[in-house]
């Protein structure tokens, strides 16, 4: 898929955008006060997404792993953590500001560097542009910490503190989930590019000598994660990043892009950090962040391999790949076919009828038993029952329960509808219950 976007590719992010703005999962972030560039609000559709996914993604590379240990630290990082690590003088962009309209843009994302793209006026030269938001600290302000610009420091803030409370030996990883933040320069394409996003990772600490059959394990990890979360496969790329392009700690770096509909881009990241990062904190910190291997009686900086994910980049990758459309019957319709283990409704309960009270109260019943089981359920008696259809499809709800006569004259059960292909079933509760566990088993 070539970087620039057709006119289908940009109608199908004008539907997505809109969708998730009619449905209840992204809205403009301080929309009310017009906006601010580079922030959204999770709706309670979006909130839930977002949170399935970073359950996922915590038994897949935590809880299921042997080695790995979870842990939360601040986002409000003192300036001298900053300074040793390297962020202050390495982490910008190339910026380029025009000397008319005084628009400024990432220099990397111009095709012509000598005119603006909003007024056609002289662009100037390049600067380098520091991605770091300060803040000032204490009562008279004149701390200074910033918001952290990524999440990787916290965990080696806490080597030595986990090292002393668990005892691992190596290999092990440290991992946690957490808001980042970015002063970009044009912030863009929704979900992708933004200054306040949560972070996915974890930094996996080696022996220098098996960096590269950690690497390639962890690479594994990752294809089997997209899998699991119901990311395309065949829309992912890798790409091997070039030493001018590859960040200032890292000696190796796969890129996994992904075809947004504005072009190939990046989705997650596998980098080999060498020991640059606890040496770095060593020696700004003063203390020793060594590992003492108790067999050979060595001590020595452990080496890091760092697979790292965006929550909002995965969300936009995952709403592309579930997003269809297809006729069923003679109507068109639109549908998320969101792995059901990360759909923000597992089911949907319908009445027949609204004006039924016998309908509506067993369908009650039904839903109160189905939630107790799987929580994430709704009750939903709005319009008639092909809009209800329609409604939960767009919300990418997997399976549709609807209670009708036959349900309470006969006993014979209710009526179960699967989202992606619209066949129904008649099947009694138990039945279910017992099919639904199991896809998610």
């Amino acid at each position: 898929m070539s970087e620039k976007t057709n006119e289908k590719d940009s109608d199908l992010m004008e539907k997505i955008v809109s969708l998730c703005k009619r449905r209840g999962f992204v809205f403009q972030g301080s929309e009310i006060y017009g906006g601010l560039a580079g922030t959204w609000d999770y709706g309670p559709y979006g909130a839930e997404l977002a949170h399935n996914i970073k359950e996922l993604w915590w038994k897949h590379f935590v809880t299921e792993q042997e080695n790995i240990f979870g842990i939360s630290t601040p986002t409000l990082v003192p300036e001298a953590v900053w300074k040793a690590s390297g962020h202050l003088s390495g982490f910008s962009d190339p910026m380029i500001e025009c000397k008319k309209c005084h628009h400024r843009f990432r220099a990397d994302h111009l095709e012509d560097k000598k005119k603006c793209p909003d007024c056609g006026g002289e662009l100037g030269g390049e600067k380098a542009f520091n991605l770091m938001f300060p803040v000032g600290v204490g009562s008279s302000g004149d701390g200074v910490a910033y918001l952290r610009g990524e999440i990787a420091p916290g965990m080696f803030l806490n080597f030595k503190n986990v090292i002393d409370s668990m005892h691992p030996d190596l290999p092990f990883g440290l991992a946690q989930i957490g808001k980042a933040y970015r002063n970009e320069i044009a912030p863009r394409d929704f979900l992708f590019r933004v200054r306040e996003f949560d972070l996915m990772e974890f930094e996996y600490f080696i022996r220098e000598a098996d960096w590269e059959k950690y690497f390639e394990y962890w690479r594994g990890e990752m294809w089997k994660w997209i899998e699991r979360v119901g990311i395309n496969k065949d829309m992912v790329h890798e790409l091997e990043v070039s030493k001018e392009d590859r960040a200032f700690y890292s000696k190796r770096t796969i890129d996994f892009e992904f075809d947004y509909p504005f072009g190939k881009k990046e989705l997650y990241g596998l980098a080999y950090r060498t020991d640059h990062d606890l040496k770095s904190h060593s020696a700004g910190s003063g203390v020793d962040l060594t590992f003492f291997d108790e067999e050979t009686k060595d001590r020595f900086f452990p080496h890091v391999v760092e697979p790292s994910f965006g929550n909002g980049r995965t969300m936009l990758a995952v709403l592309v790949s579930a997003y269809k459309e297809d006729m069923m019957g003679d109507e068109s319709r639109v549908y998320l076919a969101f792995n059901p283990k990360i759909a923000p409704v597992k089911i949907a309960v319908f009445p027949l009828l609204k004006n039924k009270p016998e309908l509506v109260e067993k369908a009650r019943e039904i839903y109160k038993q189905l939630k107790k089981e799987f929580g994430a359920v709704v009750f939903d008696d709005n319009g008639n029952i092909g809009k209800r259809y329609r409604r939960q499809d767009e919300i990418g709800t997997p399976w549709c329960v609807t209670v009708d006569f036959e349900t309470i004259e006969k006993d014979a059960g209710v009526t179960m509808r699967d989202r992606d292909s619209g066949k129904q079933k008649r099947m009694q509760l138990p039945e279910i219950i017992s099919f639904i566990k199991s896809q998610f088993s």
